[in-house]
């Protein structure tokens, strides 16, 4: 069973993630990783030194190849339950939630992100189906999108 709550705050130091709700013109941007066939909202583990900003503005760029762009937080998260970066499955991570609009890209990727998908209609076939669904409606839900 897999679990997502959704926070308005949480302590920084349990913020192990950010991951980023991304739209360019209007339209939603979802990432395709080489090692996978489906697609994903871009995001990634905090590093060593960052706040979660900067996690998530790093991993936008990583993973989408956004130049200039705006970012806002929309809120913290949980997932409890097994999925690939939670291997206890009564272990609770948390993460922070955030919306950007992209402006401008890089002309190619630099990471182990394949190609981005930039589109009107959101995806079917999601890396993390009970997740990032979830996700994009608690961030409409709260005026984000």
């Amino acid at each position: 069973m897999l679990e997502v709550k959704f926070y308005d705050s949480i302590e920084d130091a349990l913020l192990k993630f950010a991951v980023i709700i991304a739209k360019s013109d209007g339209k939603w941007v979802f990432c395709k990783h080489i090692d996978r066939v489906t697609y994903e909202v871009p995001g990634g583990h905090r590093e060593d030194g960052e706040n979660i900003l900067e996690t998530a503005k790093r991993e936008l760029g990583e993973e989408t190849g956004a130049i200039d762009f705006t970012i806002k937080p929309v809120c913290a998260y949980s997932v409890e339950g097994k999925i690939r970066v939670n291997e206890n499955v009564d272990e609770e991570t948390y993460g922070m939630l955030y919306a950007a609009d992209i402006t401008s890209f890089e002309n190619e990727l630099h990471s182990e992100i394949e190609r981005i998908l930039i589109t009107e209609e959101l995806v079917d076939n999601w890396t993390y189906p009970l997740i990032h669904p979830l996700l994009i409606e608690e961030a409409t839900r709260r005026g984000f999108i």
